[in-house]
């Protein structure tokens, strides 16, 4: 599975971006796919997956309520609405994909390239 991310950039408190991740390179239908991210001088950490079959989704508390995952299957696309941005929400994000007997968010088969989200203040 070979994943590109794309949409990131700067956007002031409050404000939304959206990021998009494209995949390809084999079927999706065991995997959930969607984002972790890394801010300055942490470890990367979970935010939301998405089920590739059936829907189901996944959020880390600290964006539920502000961000929201989707997908297109046509498109082989997964999108992450961002919406009330916070300074806090500043990081490199990483689109990723990870089989569905794994445990949420703790060890993605494949992994994207960064796009970086940065929210000031």
């Amino acid at each position: 599975v070979q994943l590109q991310a794309s949409g990131g950039g700067l956007v002031q408190a409050g404000g939304s971006l959206r990021l998009s991740c494209a995949a390809s390179g084999r079927t999706l239908s065991s995997y959930r796919v969607g984002w972790f991210r890394q801010a300055p001088g942490k470890e990367r950490e979970f935010v939301v997956v998405i089920t590739w079959s059936g829907g189901s989704t996944y959020y880390t508390d600290s964006v539920k309520g502000r961000f929201t995952i989707s997908k297109d299957i046509a498109k082989s696309t997964v999108y992450l609405q961002m919406n009330s941005l916070k300074p806090e929400d500043t990081a490199v994000y990483y689109c990723a994909a990870e089989r569905t007997w794994k445990m949420i968010g703790k060890a993605p088969d494949y992994w994207g390239q960064g796009t970086q989200v940065t929210v000031s203040s």
